[in-house]
C-alpha cells in the first residue's frame, strides 16, 4: 500500500527526513514512533500528499503523489492530531458536509452517516452541538469523519492524546475493528501501550532516520531486557548511586527522578540493592516496554 525508498524532506538547509525506507502492506497497522522533531510528522504529511517529496521515491497504491495526489487523497482518510470539527454545525452536519466534499451523492452520504454514527457509538448524539461533546466523543467524531469516503488507508496522528483511559480503550476497539475489516492503519503515538496494542509493525525514528524497525515484541526483545527495576532515591542522588549498582545490570539509565536498572530478574536486583545497604524511597519491578527501547535507541523519552 505504501512504499518509500531513500525518502527525504528538506526545509531550506534543514533535512527533516534523511533517507528512510518503509514498506506497509495492505491490512497492516503500522506505527511511526520517535521523539518530537524525529521526522514523523514530515513523513506523514508526505504520505498524505499534502507536502511534496524532496528526494527519493514514494508510492501509495503504486501511484506517485507528485502526479496522482488527488487520486490518492480520494482513497485515504486522515485523522489529525487536533480535532478540527466545525463547532457551528452539529454532529450529523459535520459528517454530511465532509462527505459532500468528496462528491458523494446525498443519499449515499446520509446512509454512510448512519453507519458511522453507529460504529463510533454517537447515534444518540447526532443532533448535538460539537461543543457539548466530551473529548472522547469529539475524537470518535473526528475518526468517523475520516472514514466517510470508505478509505483504504487511515492515517492517524496521535489518535488518543489527551483522552482518559476509558475513552482511549473505546477508540482502540474501533480501530481494531477497522483493521479486521481490512483497512490499513498508519499512526503516530506518544503512548507506548497504544503502540503495543495497535501496531503489527513500527519504525523508530530519530533525527530524520529510521533507527529500528520490527514488531513491538521484537524491538523489546532486541533492545532491552526482560525486566526493569525502577529505583527512586533522594533528589540529586541518582547519578552517584548508579555507579554502586551498575554491576547488577545489563544497562542503567539515570533519569531525573529515578534510576532504571535493566536485568532479566528485577526482584534479584532489588534484593542485591538492599543487601548493599541502599534504601530507595520507592521501588518497582516491571516488564520492559517500548519506552525502554526509546531510551536505548535515542537517549530520550518520547516527549523530550
Amino acid at each position: 500500500m505504501i512504499s518509500a525508498r531513500d525518502l527525504r524532506k528538506s526545509f531550506g538547509d534543514f533535512e527533516a527526513v534523511r533517507g528512510i525506507d518503509v514498506d506497509i502492506p495492505a491490512g497492516a497497522a503500522f506505527g511511526f514512533l520517535g521523539p518530537n522533531g524525529a521526522g514523523k510528522s514530515s513523513t506523514m504529511r508526505m504520505i498524505c500528499c499534502v507536502s511534496p517529496v524532496t528526494g527519493g521515491r514514494l508510492r501509495i497504491f503504486g501511484l506517485d503523489p507528485a502526479t496522482h495526489g488527488p487520486e490518492i487523497r480520494a482513497r485515504i482518510g486522515v485523522c489529525p492530531q487536533e480535532d478540527t470539527l466545525d463547532t457551528e454545525l452539529n454532529v450529523w452536519e459535520n459528517l454530511y458536509v465532509y462527505g459532500r466534499y468528496f462528491g458523494l451523492p446525498r443519499k449515499e452520504v446520509r446512509s454512510r452517516i448512519d453507519e458511522l454514527l453507529d460504529f463510533v457509538q454517537l447515534t444518540e448524539r447526532a443532533r448535538a452541538k460539537v461543543d457539548d461533546l466530551s473529548g472522547g466523543m469529539k475524537r470518535r467524531l473526528t475518526i468517523a469523519r475520516s472514514l466517510i469516503n470508505r478509505p483504504e488507508i487511515l492515517i492517524l496522528d496521535e489518535p488518543t492524546t489527551g483522552l482518559d483511559p476509558q475513552a482511549r480503550h473505546v477508540i482502540w476497539d474501533r480501530l481494531f475493528r477497522l483493521k479486521q475489516q481490512g483497512v490499513t492503519l498508519v499512526l503516530t503515538t506518544h503512548y507506548m501501550d497504544e503502540a503495543e496494542q495497535l501496531t503489527d509493525r513500527l519504525v523508530v525514528m530519530d533525527h530524520g532516520l529510521v533507527v529500528a524497525e520490527g514488531s513491538p515484541l521484537e524491538l523489546i526483545r532486541d533492545h532491552s531486557t526482560r525486566e526493569v527495576a525502577e529505583l527512586r532515591f533522594g533528589v540529586g542522588e541518582h547519578e552517584a548511586i548508579a555507579s554502586k549498582v551498575e554491576d547488577l545490570a545489563d544497562r542503567i539509565e539515570v533519569l531525573p527522578d529515578r534510576l532504571l536498572v535493566y536485568s532479566d530478574d528485577g526482584e534479584a536486583v532489588l534484593e542485591a540493592v538492599h543487601a548493599r545497604g541502599l534504601r530507595p524511597v520507592a521501588t518497582l519491578v516491571r516488564r520492559s516496554t517500548l519506552e525502554d527501547v526509546f531510551l536505548r535507541l535515542t537517549g530520550r523519552t518520547l516527549v523530550d
